[in-house]
């Protein structure tokens, strides 16, 4: 107990300083755990696990980071703010109209996914589901997050509705369920080097959706 507080206090110490040689390290860690919890899943992998993947002891690990718990929830927090940084950006923009926006979003999401694989994939196999049952300030702050991004979304379909160019004979809500369905499925298949990537993903998926979505297009058949 004692050993585990001191290194505890000098991990406290350690993150106040702010060392970028400490933040690297330490970024380092977050990026093997990431790929064990992909692999194994997250209630399979260990701490024990991280620190050989890393070719560490346990007692390192946690000069580093405090259990696998914290580990995730900072990757997954840094992500989440980030897109809810962008789409909010890309709200405010005057030269699109909501269609176009709605199309920067999609690619916004599965860029995210890309670029943060496989974080933001473990999130929604092993947590996702689960956040709005919990009371931890993380899970609210998710929460919270993920219904700005749900918001904005419906938003932009209820904003193409009006301006015509969105069908108005599909449920906004549905719809903007069936976008996000089809990007979060994207966990089940995708892998940054995989056969196709997540500009060639998102753009697919924009041409089913937003055309699916035109104004229009269920009297033309189409």
């Amino acid at each position: 107990m004692a050993d585990t507080s001191n290194i505890s206090r000098r991990r406290r110490a350690a993150l106040a300083d702010g060392s970028a040689e400490y933040k690297l390290k330490r970024d380092e860690l977050v990026r093997v755990a990431a790929m064990l919890f992909k692999d194994k899943g997250y209630n399979a992998t260990t701490l024990n696990d991280i620190a050989k993947s890393a070719n560490l002891d346990r007692a390192s690990v946690y000069y580093y980071i405090g259990s696998k718990e914290e580990f995730f929830k900072e990757v997954i927090k840094a992500a989440v703010d980030q897109n809810i940084a962008e789409v909010e950006k890309l709200l405010r923009m005057r030269s699109l109209d909501p269609v176009q926006k709605l199309e920067k979003l999609i690619a916004l999401l599965m860029t995210s996914y890309d670029e943060c694989y496989p974080y933001m994939y473990v999130y929604i196999q092993e947590q996702m589901h689960i956040v709005a049952e919990e009371g931890t300030t993380w899970a609210q702050n998710m929460a919270q997050q993920t219904h700005r991004f749900e918001k904005a979304a419906l938003a932009l379909i209820d904003q193409g509705i009006a301006k015509g160019l969105l069908r108005d004979d599909v449920v906004p809500v549905l719809a903007a369920n069936a976008m996000f369905g089809m990007l979060n499925w994207t966990h089940r298949w995708h892998k940054p080097e995989g056969r196709y990537g997540a500009a060639e993903i998102a753009s697919t998926f924009s041409k089913i959706f937003l055309d699916g979505m035109k104004a229009g297009a269920a009297r033309s058949g189409r």
